[in-house]
This record gives C-alpha cells, structure tokens and sequence, in this order.
C-alpha cells in the first residue's frame, strides 16, 4: 500500500529537473577528471587537453569508451569502476525513464485509447464504480453485454483497476465535463447508468450526456426522493432510487416473504424469471398481449403512455408498442445460445 499525492511539479519542470541532474554529475566527472588529468593517457598524441577531458567523460558516462584515452593510476581506475559506472547505470535509467515517461507512454496510451475508441459503437457506459455502479456492471456481463462494450469512468483508480480487471475499458476522469463523455464516444453509446456517489453530480453528468446525445439512454441513480423530479428534468430516461425500491420491498415482506423474492427474482439475472422490455414483433401485430409466447406480458408503452394487460388497449398489438414481459430464464439463455433448447421448448 502507498500513500501518494499528485505532484505540484508539472511535465516540463521534471524533465528539467532530470536534465539538470544529469549536467550535474558530469560536471562533477569532468571536473575530477581534469584535476586529475594526469593519471589518464592519450594514445593519440600523448596531450590530455580539456576537449579530451569533455569527450573522455562522456563515452565513459554513456559507453565503455574506445580506448583512445585510458586511465593509467590505481586512483583513476578506482575512480571510473566505483563512482563513472553507478552513474553510467543511474544516466541509463534517466534516459528509458525520461523517454518512457515524456514520449513512448504518451504516444502509447493516445494510440491505443484511439483503437478503442474507433471500436466503440453501441456500448454502455458507467459514470461511477461505487457499489451500485459494480452490481451493474456484474448484472450487465451475467446478462450477456460483451465486456468490450462496457466502458467505466471513475476518479478512483482502485475502483478504476477493479473494473478493468473485469475487462471492461476505463477512464479515470470527470464525467460532467463534455470532453470527457466525448472521449467515451456517448454519442454513439447504446446507454448511460450513471451512480456517481451524489445526487448533484448524477444529475450533472444527466445534463451534460443529454447535451451531447439528445436520443441516448440514461438511468440515474439518485438517494433523495426530491431529486427524481429533478433528475428527469435532466434528461434521464429512468430514475431509479433505491432506498425507495428497499422501502417497498420492506413494505411488502411485512405481508409474508414471497411477494419479496418473486421481485427479487424479476429484478435479478438469477432468478428464475425475467422482467424484459422490448419492441413488438411484426408476427404480434393484431395479437392480444395474453397471446405472447413464451412470456408473460404485463405491460404495453403506446405513445408514451402505458396499458394494462386488463385494458381495453391490450386486447390488440399495434406498431411501434413496447412491450413489458416476464420471461423465463431459461429461453433467454437459450436465446444467448440457440443450440441449448429447455425441455418443452417449442422448436
């Protein structure tokens, strides 16, 4: 575990404390080397100048050197295997590290962020991996998302290293500003969860993905019950609160345990049955809602408005309804994997 803080020094004022490091021991080889400049040899023209001090200290920095000048005393040679060769290795690493760290990791990162961008098309994205964010990512893979189709955006890196170690792609910055969901392509984004820890953020990213994608999906997660309103005015398509969701269902375990697990089975990929939505089948059109097969349909959306499966407005499918069903598991498995049929399944 490291405790660290964001450095005050910015890219420029590292790479210059780096160089002027490295000024500073030559500087120091040099100047030793020419008080000492007797104990060295030139097999040229046997004349150790100063020129010859300045490129003898630097192929012994940076190589082994070639063997036109050489150190002829005990005190030179200790001097060039204890002190020249650390600091021939120390200029190595300050080389990579500089070379990584200002160019090859930026070139990496913009190269390989720009391959996953041109490969984002229909994904979800997740503003927030708290708690709620992770049971909706988990809840998104066990209903079959490809984890290349997920797209997390935290300011924490531990939550950040969680979810890309599941797979899914991440982004560690603000998601209320625009450069940020644009970078995600939300343009081009099947939908929006977003959970980001405080109802006044998610109701700021809302605002902001809305400007950028006015057609696109988004769910919020909201705590306080006066922000729904707020939250929808945003632009969220769905609201969804959860201390009232555990209110209801605390509500209704009073009256016996099964009303609360047949919710907690609709709402769950594990559960036996499914609650799906889904636009009507052109072989549905004129059919009653009790007439779907294999499911149970409970719900129609008509023009925004919605229909009971007891209304009048059920009775016949038109084009352009949404359906709400109950489905068993097993066929929407079996819908993932067409050659595994549940027993009794029509075929």
């Amino acid at each position: 575990m490291t405790l660290r803080r964001q450095s005050s020094l910015g890219p420029w004022a590292q790479f210059g404390i780096r160089v002027a490091a490295m000024l500073f021991l030559l500087a120091f080889i040099i100047g030793f080397h020419w008080i000492e400049r007797e104990s060295l040899r030139d097999n040229l023209d046997g004349h150790v100048s100063f020129s010859d001090i300045i490129y003898f200290t630097m192929i012994s920095a940076t190589t082994t050197g070639y063997g036109d000048i050489v150190p002829v005393t005990d005190q030179a040679r200790l001097f060039d295997a204890l002190i020249v060769t650390p600091i021939r290795v120390f200029f190595i690493l300050i080389l990579a590290g500089t070379a990584y760290t200002f160019v090859i990791k930026r070139v990496w990162s913009k190269w390989l962020m720009q391959r996953i961008q041109n490969a984002l098309r229909d994904h979800v994205v997740v503003v927030g991996y708290g708690v709620s964010g992770t049971e909706a990512v988990k809840e998104l893979i066990a209903r079959g998302t490809d984890l290349r189709g997920i797209v997390v955006i935290d300011c924490d890196e531990a939550a950040l290293q969680d979810a890309e170690e599941l797979g899914c792609a991440v982004l560690k910055a603000d998601a209320t500003r625009d450069k940020v969901l644009q970078a995600v392509r939300i343009e081009q984004a099947k939908a929006l969860i977003v959970s980001a820890g405080s109802d006044d953020t998610s109701i700021l990213v809302t605002l902001t993905a809305r400007h950028i994608a006015p057609k696109l999906k988004i769910t919020v997660k909201v705590r306080n019950t006066d922000n729904e309103l707020l939250a929808r005015q945003a632009g969220a398509t769905t609201v969804v609160n959860p201390v009232s969701f555990a209110g209801l269902l605390l509500a209704g375990s009073a009256e016996g345990p099964v009303v609360h697990d047949y919710i907690a089975d609709l709402a769950s990929m594990s559960g036996r049955v499914q609650l799906v939505e889904r636009e009507v089948r052109d072989s549905e059109l004129g059919k009653s809602l009790g007439d779907l097969e294999p499911g149970l349909g409970v719900r129609i959306v008509r023009d925004g408005l919605p229909v009971g499966f007891w209304e009048e407005g059920a009775r016949m499918l038109c084009p352009g309804d949404i359906i709400v069903e109950i489905v068993p598991t097993c066929f929407r498995e079996a819908d993932k994997h067409p050659d595994v049929i549940p027993a009794g399944r029509p075929t």
